[in-house]
């Protein structure tokens, strides 16, 4: 474990999968744990915020100000890993859960990002981490909105390193391919029709051979030894990906 001092982490989607992994293999001790999710997690304290609905971000930009406005710890850390899970054609699916997935998908991390930077002071280390995906670059058939989001998220974390470094703030920032992890979210992707999402047989054909999915206390454990990020790193690879 290393020294925690004062490390206060919020981790979006804590309540299970990747982000619960993540929350349980924080390598500071005593470290404070803030849940952003739409339900409260039993172990954790949590700020209730539904990604699609844009009404409900004043909690979370509240509890940044709030919580570091009189910060006396050695770091704030705020990983972003929420997402909204939705397959379909574009143009055949559901319209409201293509804005959704969009609202959650491409503006939430952005905005919720920048309500972190805002909030965050000079005095003590601070680290923003944005969860992206080989979707970033892979154009999966049936999940066309979160490849764009995730591409989005990367081009953004790459051009607001750059705004940091010339304000001279030291802020670190990065976003993370974590690699296939095994969540209830990857698994409920794997039983997709392949009519809607394309890449649902590799997903099962991947878990059936249960050596390529991390858990996510692995995927975890990986992220942390991984940070704070070199200066020059804008993504961080990790594990094993489904190609298309």
């Amino acid at each position: 474990m290393r020294d925690a001092s004062g490390t206060l982490v919020w981790i979006s989607g804590a309540t299970q999968g990747l982000g619960l992994g993540l929350a349980r293999t924080v390598p500071y001790e005593g470290a404070r744990i803030i849940n952003i999710s739409r339900r409260p997690h039993p172990d954790y304290e949590s700020v209730l915020c539904d990604l699609t609905d844009p009404s409900t971000y004043g909690a979370v930009a509240d509890s940044f100000k709030n919580e570091m406005a009189d910060f006396n710890g050695k770091r704030a850390i705020f990983i972003h890993n929420a997402y909204y899970q939705v397959a379909g054609y574009v143009g055949e699916m559901d319209a409201g859960d293509y804005a959704r997935s969009i609202q959650a998908n491409a503006a939430a991390p952005m905005i919720l990002g920048e309500m972190f930077l805002r909030a965050v002071k000079p005095e003590f280390e601070s680290g923003l981490v944005m969860m992206s995906s080989a979707a970033a670059r892979v154009p999966y058939e049936g999940i066309a909105s979160y490849c764009a989001a995730k591409a989005a998220m990367e081009m953004w974390v790459r051009t607001v390193k750059r705004e940091l470094n010339d304000r001279g703030r030291g802020t670190w920032l990065v976003a993370v391919r974590p690699g296939f992890v095994d969540t209830p979210a990857s698994r409920r992707s794997a039983t997709l029709s392949p009519k809607d999402c394309k890449v649902a047989p590799m997903m099962a054909q991947a878990f059936e051979s249960s050596k390529m999915a991390l858990t996510p206390a692995e995927a975890g454990r990986q992220i942390w030894a991984a940070l704070p990020p070199k200066p020059d790193e804008a993504v961080l690879l990790f594990g094993e990906m489904v190609t298309a």
